[in-house]
């Protein structure tokens, strides 16, 4: 008898109840998929005698696998997690977790239709920057404002409308690279700019500017080295003496801040970072920033400044490229509205992180560990350990905030880090010394409960 006989037909399988339970969740074309590259696998085991079953035990094990490998095709790629790392604007993890009132905005506007592009006082098209203009001309004492899908995007934007087949100047010392291989020089490059570098790596000066612009000058760039910091024997220039010399010339200047900082964090104990509204005090024509950084918004790129040259940037065909769904409008709203409430910062996710009491974390701490089995705590060594957070993403490169941390000791850390990946909902630890680390610095207190139902299940 030919052993492969067992194999039952792909038809077979395809009308069996289970499969047809499959199909209506996943679909025939997916369910006879995942039966045939079953099937292959099945073949290969007979052929090579490492399998031996009956029938009916086989019927049994496709349906099984099928299911269990349907489930994990089809599960949720994109989900929440636990961020236990202590980096609050976390790129890999969506940088800044959005605030209630952004949650709120965004499930309003999901309900069906919304009047994205629609003037409800005229009743015809309207303008999508509408929803937002206001609230940023407001907060940063600008003439205008723009939104697109993210930082890089408003550069190029920037760089691309005014200055296209001009030079721009930009100091050596700003040619800054950040996450993701993103570098000034490639951007200026890409938006049809040539960048004309003045001054050196370390000092740049008024003088620097002068003599570089030329009749084939059109702007002048300045970008925040918001991710690293240059010390020791510097010097850079003014920005309303930069802005001057750039206006002298009818040159606009543009300023990519990076951070988006619009509230002055020395107000919470933080280090001094430069403020959105500083630049436009200035002289600063067009302030570019991330809408997901410390604003605390979803991920966008805004544009700030003066009307004449944000109108013209608005008119640019790319302007459509890269613009924001409504989605994004609508979370930038809702967190937007907060910084004039009463409540701020504590209504704000991303700042309340930035500025939380050690006090209050210490408590954190305890709660989980007070609250974990006993075997849990002995088999893990846990113990609470003094650490540092930090704020990510380029904002405050050079401040490490204090913190504490709940950890973890085990013979196999990575294996551990990865079943507390893999948990449910997941947990993101890092591993310091050969020692499982749950920063909670960067844990809601909403998230205590359910990360302390992750550890008691190690």
């Amino acid at each position: 008898m030919n052993p492969l006989s067992i194999i039952p037909p792909v038809d077979d399988l395809l009308n069996t109840s289970e499969a047809v339970a499959l199909i209506d969740e996943y679909g025939k074309q997916s369910v006879k998929a995942a039966i045939q590259s079953e099937l292959v696998q099945i073949r290969k085991k007979i052929i090579n005698k490492s399998g031996q079953t009956t029938r009916a035990a086989l019927i049994e094990h496709i349906l099984k696998s099928i299911r269990e490998n349907l489930t994990f095709e089809f599960r949720s790629r994109l989900g929440y997690v636990i961020n236990a790392t202590g980096i609050i604007l976390h790129t890999g993890l969506g940088r800044a977790p959005l605030s209630e009132s952004a949650g709120e905005h965004i499930q309003h506007v999901i309900k069906g239709y919304s009047n994205l592009e629609l003037d409800m006082e005229s009743g015809k098209r309207g303008d999508r920057m509408t929803h937002i203009r206001d609230l940023l001309c407001k907060l940063a004492g600008s003439e205008d404002a723009l939104v697109v899908n993210n930082n890089a995007a408003a550069v190029f934007l920037s760089l691309n409308t005014l200055a296209c087949g001009k030079e721009v100047l930009v100091s050596r010392g700003e040619l800054v690279e950040i996450g993701g291989s993103f570098r000034i020089p490639d951007i200026m490059h890409k938006s049809g700019v040539i960048m004309h570098e003045v001054g050196t790596t370390n000092k740049t000066k008024l003088s620097d500017y002068k003599n570089g612009v030329s009749e084939h000058t059109g702007a002048v760039m300045v970008a925040h080295t918001s991710n690293y910091r240059i010390t020791g024997f510097t010097e850079t220039v003014a920005l309303n003496e930069l802005c001057d010399v750039a206006h002298s010339h009818n040159m606009p200047v543009i300023h990519d801040l990076g951070a988006g900082v619009i509230h002055d964090l020395r107000a919470f104990n933080l280090p001094y970072e430069p403020l959105v509204q500083h630049s436009l005090h200035a002289g600063v024509d067009v302030v570019t920033f991330s809408g997901d950084k410390v604003l605390g918004g979803p991920q966008s790129g805004i544009l700030v400044g003066s009307r004449y040259y944000l109108e013209q940037i608005f008119e640019n065909p790319i302007m459509r490229a890269v613009r924001c769904g409504k989605l994004t409008l609508a979370g930038l709203e809702g967190t937007l509205k907060l910084f004039f409430k009463a409540e701020f910062p504590q209504n704000h996710k991303s700042m309340q992180l930035l500025t939380d009491s050690v006090e209050h974390i210490v408590e954190k701490a305890e709660y989980i560990v007070s609250r974990l089995h006993t075997d849990i705590r002995t088999r893990y060594r846990v113990k609470i350990e003094t650490c540092t957070s930090q704020p990510g993403s380029g904002a405050l490169p050079t401040e490490e905030l204090p913190s504490r941390a709940i950890v973890l000791e085990h013979s196999s850390p990575h294996k551990v880090a990865e079943h507390l990946r893999k948990s449910d909902p997941p947990v993101i630890p890092y591993i310091y010394k050969g020692l499982v680390f749950l920063n909670l610095r960067t844990v809601d207190k909403t998230e205590l409960e359910p990360l302390t139902n992750v550890l008691n299940q190690l």
